[in-house]
This record gives structure tokens, C-alpha cells and sequence, in this order.
């Protein structure tokens, strides 16, 4: 009885789904003239002239697109000069630090209540009802799930201000009977990665585990030291393991790994887009990973397309404007205070009926010394099918460009840490090549006779090199990624020199 009360609420969070799937350019358009409606007497929608602005027109030519350093300004008036309706008409309480991978210092993220209830936990909702409708037999909700979040941060940058990882606010302010069905807060929530680690894993082994919450990278360093510790197989220590909702990096790279680590059929990975900036999707099939964007969480999305992404005042098209298959920045405007924001992630929609989309990469993390445009939705999926045709599988990699000299071409460098080496690094660098030209005209064509590239520099580096690297620049655990690409080599470098020393 209680199996079927579970799956009867489970099933009911799919009914806001329904709607907004029915009327899904309605809804955004709600959603607009309520942001505009809140924001309109506070500091900066004055300043905007947000109560003269009466449809997407208006608010298109009168409120500039915005980044991080634009909006900084105002943040400080929230959590230096302690002013309120600077951005929304509520208080901000929490602050979600967003680390980046191509940020040196934090980025402090407004959550607020409306933010918090009606963005994140209504799209979580959608989250566990668009997964219970493809698998009415679900049963995770009877056991506990794993939570690998980050860590909170009290009074860190004001006064009763309170800053953590999105997943730390997430989970603090969570209701009570959800808590009881995860991690204990205690030990999700510790500071200290490796303590947080360890009691994560003496807490596991002894716990029916059901369901998986987190990034992959981070959660494949858990399940590897479970494994290792009780020498026992995941499906043995938690036989009713059912599903891993995953986001934050591609699952691609990983999964191969996930499989060898978790060997039942019955396993599911549900793909989801949670970022420090709200939860805009989640997967709505079995059978693609492709997301459907959600559309009822008090968040108005516009795009940016590709050839856009570099001016100052990009043009900018609303949700009815998109186009399949093509490239494009995602800016959003939230209850949380965050005004036409150019969140950095870049996606591509694969429908518009409903409106699919996956994530491609990030605006600052590609490669184009050459004019090849390789993007990290490339790059996972060569990488991929190098892989599938070596055995090998790879734990985390990054890449950047070789510059011209009077020697030599341009070419890519790869530093791949392996969990399984190829037996061939040269077969699996062709290999690399070949399904990088396949899956990117402009980088075929630069790679032509050698002209403007040469092949791939490929460095196979020891395994626990990344993880040593992230932890001297105090950037593991929580949603801290090894940036994939860069446009330039402070990165590579970087990387090199630690290994280097450590050698």
C-alpha cells in the first residue's frame, strides 16, 4: 500500500508538466509580465523602466543583456550596503557560489524564496514525475538517496547572509520527512571534501541505497572507493539500486565506467540541468538523454545565437524563435533576481514540440585558435567513440590549443587520464581525429593536408593527476569541474607544471 500511495504522488508531479507542455509560449509569456510585475519597484527595475514594459518587445530594447561583472554592482548594495529591492522584491537570504571552470574566484548567485520553492523544488517535482511516468514500477522512493552535494558557508560575505553550493542550500532548506529520505545533512553538508567523502562511504555500505544524486566525476570517486574498500560489487551492497539523476557534465565520458561499476539492467540514468543559477531541465525519455526545458519555474529564458556570442549587445530570440540544431547562449531572467543574465551554458534543441534541448558546452569553453570551433559536445563524443573502438575509458581530460611556430603547425593537445589505457595511444589518437572531423566541418577542414592543423598531441597522465591538480587550487568536490576546453593554455600549462614538479 505504501509502494502505491509513493508512486500515486510520484505520478501526480507530472501534471504541471502536462500543462505547461500544452501551452508552453503562454506560460513563458506569464512568466514574463510576473517577473516584470515584482521587479518593477525594485532598485534596478526602476532603473529599467520595467513598469512601462508590456511584452517581449519592450523588455528586449529597454534592459541590456548582462554578465556576471555587470551585475556585481548590485550585489554588493545587497551584501555590503545591506539595501533591499536591489533585484527582486523579497529578501535575498542565500547566495549560491558558483565556482565555474573558468573563474578564478566565486561567483555569489541570488537565491530567494520564490527562487528557492517555486524554481528549484517545483522543477525537482517535474524531475521525479517525469521519471516515475517511464517507470511506474519505481521503487527508490522506499530507500534512501545518496546526495553528493556541496558544502555551506555561514556569514562568509555579510551579516545574516548565508552562501554554500546550490545543492547545500538545496538540501538545507528542504522539508523535513524529504530530509529523512537522503544523506544525512550532517555529513552532506561538511566543509571538508575528503572527511565528507569518507563519511559518506561508512554511511553508504550500511544503507539501502535506492537512488544517486550528483555530478558523475564526484560520484565516481565515491563508488570507487566503496568498491575498493568492501571489495564487494555496488549491486551487492545495494541491491535495489535503481537510477543515478545526474548533471553538471556530460554523462558521456563516464559512462562506460558507471556500467562496469553498477552491472544491472535495471539501472536508469536520468539526465538534469541544475546549475547555481536554477534547474532548467530534465530528461523526458528513456531512450535519448535529450531535456525538456522547463517552463513553469518562474524563469523567462532568451538564446543568444552563436555568431552573436562575442558582441557587446548581442541580439537575442525568445523561446518561439529557436531553431533546431542550432548553437546557442542561454540567458535567463529568474525570481531570484537575475535579469536578462548570460549564464555562460551553451545548448542546442533538437525539438520544438516539445522544446528538447541538449547541452553543448560553455561561451568561454571552447577551441578556436584556428577557426575549427570545437566545442565540448564534440570533444565528449570523439572521445567516446575512441573508446568504444579501443576499450579504453577515461576518467577526465582537458584540451587546448598548440600554437604556431616557425617549426610547426597549430595543433590540439590532450592531456586523457585513463581507467583503462588503450593499447595503442596512437591508434586511439587517430581514432580521436577521425571522429572529431566526422562530428565538426570546420575542425575537417583545418585539419586538411596538415594546412592549418596537425594531428592531436595526445598525453596519457597518471591516474589521480586531475584530482590532485583540482585539490592544490581548492576546487574538489561539490560542483567544481576540470574545465574540457580552453581557448587558450593556462590551463594545459598549469596542469603540466603540477605534474612536472610532482615528478
Amino acid at each position: 500500500m505504501i509502494q502505491r500511495i509513493a508512486r500515486s504522488i510520484l505520478n501526480s508531479y507530472y501534471k504541471p508538466v502536462e500543462s505547461f507542455l500544452e501551452n508552453p509560449l503562454d506560460t513563458q509569456l506569464r512568466t514574463l509580465q510576473y517577473l516584470l510585475e515584482h521587479g518593477q519597484n525594485t532598485l534596478y527595475g526602476k532603473k529599467m523602466g520595467f513598469a512601462n514594459i508590456k511584452n517581449y518587445s519592450g523588455f528586449n530594447k529597454n534592459v541590456p543583456v548582462i554578465s556576471y561583472e555587470e551585475l556585481r554592482p548590485y550585489l554588493n548594495k545587497i551584501i555590503v550596503d545591506k539595501k533591499e529591492n536591489v533585484l527582486w522584491d523579497t529578501p535575498v537570504k542565500w547566495f549560491a557560489m558558483s565556482s565555474g571552470t573558468t573563474e578564478d574566484k566565486s561567483k555569489y548567485i541570488p537565491v530567494t524564496k520564490e527562487s528557492l520553492y517555486n524554481g528549484n523544488y517545483r522543477a525537482g517535482y517535474h524531475m521525479l514525475g517525469t521519471y516515475a511516468v517511464h517507470h511506474p514500477e519505481t521503487t527508490f522512493v522506499l530507500g534512501k538517496t545518496l546526495v553528493m552535494g556541496g558544502s555551506q558557508q555561514v556569514n562568509m560575505i555579510g551579516d545574516s547572509i548565508y552562501t554554500g553550493d546550490i545543492s547545500a542550500i538545496l538540501m538545507k532548506n528542504l522539508p523535513r520527512a524529504v530530509k529523512k529520505r537522503r544523506t544525512p545533512e550532517e555529513i552532506a553538508l561538511l566543509p571538508d571534501w575528503e572527511e565528507k567523502l569518507e563519511k559518506l562511504a561508512e554511511y553508504s555500505k550500511k544503507t539501502d541505497i535506492r537512488a544517486l544524486i550528483g555530478v558523475p566525476s564526484w560520484m565516481l570517486v565515491l563508488l570507487k572507493k566503496i568498491v575498493e574498500e568492501t571489495g564487494r560489487s555496488i549491486t551487492d551492497i545495494w541491491p535495489n539500486i535503481e537510477v543515478f539523476f545526474h548533471g553538471g557534465v556530460s554523462f558521456i565520458p563516464f559512462r562506460s565506467q558507471f556500467n562496469k561499476l553498477i552491472p544491472s539492467d535495471k539501472m536508469n540514468y536520468w539526465e538534469t540541468y541544475n546549475a547555481s543559477e536554477g534547474f532548467f531541465g530534465v530528461q523526458f525519455t528513456p531512450e535519448s538523454s535529450d531535456m525538456l526545458l522547463i517552463l513553469d519555474n518562474e524563469v523567462y529564458y532568451e538564446f543568444i545565437p552563436v555568431e552573436e556570442w562575442d558582441k557587446e549587445n548581442p541580439q537575442t530570440v525568445p523561446l518561439e524563435g529557436v531553431e533546431i540544431g542550432r548553437q546557442y547562449a542561454m540567458v535567463i531572467s529568474t525570481s531570484g533576481g537575475l535579469w536578462r543574465y548570460k549564464i555562460g551554458d551553451t545548448v542546442q534543441f533538437s525539438s520544438i514540440n516539445p522544446y528538447l534541448f541538449r547541452l553543448t558546452g560553455r561561451t568561454k569553453q571552447f577551441i578556436n585558435a584556428f577557426g575549427e570551433e570545437l566545442i565540448v559536445d564534440n570533444a565528449d563524443k570523439a572521445i567516446e567513440e575512441a573508446c568504444l573502438k579501443t576499450g579504453a575509458k577515461v576518467n577526465e581530460y582537458t584540451a587546448a590549443p598548440v600554437y604556431f611556430s616557425e617549426s610547426h603547425n597549430g595543433a590540439h593537445e590532450w592531456l586523457i587520464e585513463f581507467e583503462t589505457e588503450p593499447n595503442d595511444l596512437k591508434e586511439f589518437t587517430l581514432l580521436l581525429d577521425e571522429s572529431l572531423k566526422k562530428l565538426n566541418s570546420d575542425y575537417e577542414a583545418k585539419r586538411s593536408y596538415n594546412l592549418s592543423l596537425n594531428i592531436p598531441v595526445v598525453r596519457s597522465l597518471e591516474k589521480g593527476v586531475f584530482y590532485s591538480w583540482m585539490k592544490q587550487r581548492e576546487k574538489i568536490g561539490g560542483q567544481n569541474k576540470v574545465p574540457k576546453l580552453s581557448n587558450d593554455r593556462r590551463y594545459i600549462d598549469s596542469i603540466l607544471d603540477f605534474v612536472s614538479k610532482k615528478s
